[in-house]
């Protein structure tokens, strides 16, 4: 009897580990009454998908290709929608650009022969002789090449960089808002340009965080973001305070330009989200090109859901979060060891992921920076739906083309696979849950979806004093005196 029951527990004990294995990373946790908050909620998945870059530069600021050539690569790869953000300049229009002077003759002088070409406003040709509109039409303005009249490249409106002389990358990009043309300063100067553009019903988001905190320049993500650093933890309080200030600022850029210097911003999104989705507040993320020329083009994007190509959807699905941020570049290095190492351990056979990640694997003995770069041919990851079941309190993706799916509560990867049932994981699981999913074609994330329940995690009260203004006071003042000096005009127009 006591070899039967011996038998009996081996058995149980089998069938207990391999329950675990093959749900995942932890699959550990009990029942809970899980309230999934999703901002996909309200997306009817029918929906088409429309890609956009909400973050690009032409000539006429740092950039070194026209707005002519970056409109027209991009309409090439496929855009539906697009954004030109020049540092200080508000887009207002596709044929026509504005300039800040003094700052365009201290570019020029470092980029020469950047000639600044707009589209035509009627009978123009692109580059290659092919008859190209820009019409306004349901409230928003739009290109097409003739030959492909049902492909409409939508033009974001308002649309700028802002704080474009920043002595420390304090940049946001914002738009729908008429705010910031011409206007120079922004040494650590984030509020302004937020709150300005929240108070017209605009949006914002805090571009590329790594540089301006210089994470970027941290060799592994265990030191990037450390609370326990003073800068770190002023870095932090700061953002927490921006964002649950304002509701319009959506949230971070954490995949952009390669991701070299964002490669450690996704674990400040988790940070941030881990202080506020307590309370309630969502941190979107965002993925762009930030391209200054042609080369850079299609690198990161966003795919927004949306009832239709229009400036008012754009904005909802902006607003509530209803789109994914997908990228052709992944730079960190433990994110994609722990991704070629998944790949290796469940192949099955699949020779292209086992070569990926053998691929990553090698060159990153010999770079420990070395980053995925997507071939441009090879379509990312497509997000086809995100699925809650509040009653089963599972999550469930419907994915085209992703090799490994990752879900991810407090910073850490507890579970693989396109499902997850919270109550498998719930010892690990804090007031948020989101999922990456990582293809051939490089990487796509899902915004974070907020959780409620008993005993969730509950809000920090954190008194936060920005002293920004002693820092930006000297450098934006002797910017903003130089900007104004008719010499710089004069010399503009005379070398125009």
């Amino acid at each position: 009897m006591r070899k039967i029951k011996k038998f009996i527990s081996v058995i149980c004990v089998v069938a207990l580990l391999a329950g675990v294995l093959s749900t995942g990373v932890y699959a550990a946790g009990a029942e809970r009454d899980y309230t999934i908050i999703s901002p996909y909620a309200d997306v009817d998945w029918s929906w088409n998908q429309y890609k956009a870059d909400l973050h690009t530069h032409t000539t006429a600021s740092d950039g070194r290709s026209s707005l002519k050539d970056m409109i027209e690569i991009n309409y090439d790869y496929g855009f539906d929608i697009y954004a030109t953000s020049d540092h200080g300049l508000t887009s207002y229009s596709w044929t026509e650009q504005q300039v800040i002077p003094a700052l365009k003759v201290f570019v020029d002088m470092r980029n020469p022969n950047t000639e600044m070409v707009a589209l035509e406003a009627s009978g123009g040709l692109t580059f290659e002789g092919v008859p190209y509109q820009v019409v306004t039409e349901n409230g928003g303005d739009y290109y097409f090449q003739e030959t492909t009249p049902d492909h409409k490249m939508l033009r974001v409106p308002y649309a700028n960089e802002q704080n474009p002389s920043s002595l420390n990358n304090a940049h946001v990009n914002t738009w729908f808002a008429d705010y910031g043309n011409g206007v120079l300063g922004g040494t650590s100067d984030y509020e302004t340009p937020i709150k300005a553009v929240h108070e017209m019903g605009g949006l914002s988001v805090i571009n590329h965080p790594g540089e301006y905190t210089n994470a970027r320049d941290e060799e592994c993500t265990a030191d990037a973001y450390d609370y326990n650093d003073t800068f770190y933890k002023y870095y932090i309080d700061k953002f927490t305070h921006l964002l649950a200030t304002y509701d319009s600022c959506l949230g971070i850029d954490i995949n952009s330009k390669g991701d070299s210097r964002t490669r450690f911003d996704r674990k400040l999104w988790d940070i941030l989200l881990m202080n506020l989705a307590p309370t309630g507040r969502n941190v979107f993320a965002i993925a762009t090109s930030d391209a200054h020329s042609t080369d850079a083009a299609y690198t990161g994007y966003t795919e927004m859901l949306m009832p239709e190509q229009t400036v008012d959807a754009l904005y909802t699905s902006m607003k509530t979060g209803a789109f994914f941020p997908s990228s052709k570049c992944l730079g960190n290095h433990e994110e994609l060891e722990e991704i070629a190492n998944y790949l290796l351990e469940n192949a099955n056979g699949n020779a292209e992921a086992v070569a990926i990640a053998n691929d990553i694997l090698e060159r990153q003995k010999t770079d420990y920076d070395a980053k995925y770069e997507a071939p441009l041919d090879v379509d990312a990851p497509v997000i086809n739906s995100v699925i809650v079941d509040d009653g089963d309190d599972t999550i469930t993706l419907n994915v085209k083309d992703g090799l490994c799916v990752r879900w991810i509560a407090d910073g850490e990867t507890i579970a693989y696979g396109e499902s997850i049932d919270l109550d498998d994981y719930s010892k690990y699981i804090g007031s948020y849950i989101r999922a990456e999913v990582f293809g051939v074609g490089g990487i796509a994330y899902t915004q974070a979806m907020l959780l409620e329940y008993e005993e969730a995690p509950e809000a920090e009260a954190k008194d936060f004093t920005d002293f920004w203004w002693i820092l930006s006071f000297i450098p934006d003042t002797l910017v903003r005196l130089l900007g104004s000096m008719e010499f710089f005009q004069i010399l503009w127009d005379a070398l125009n």
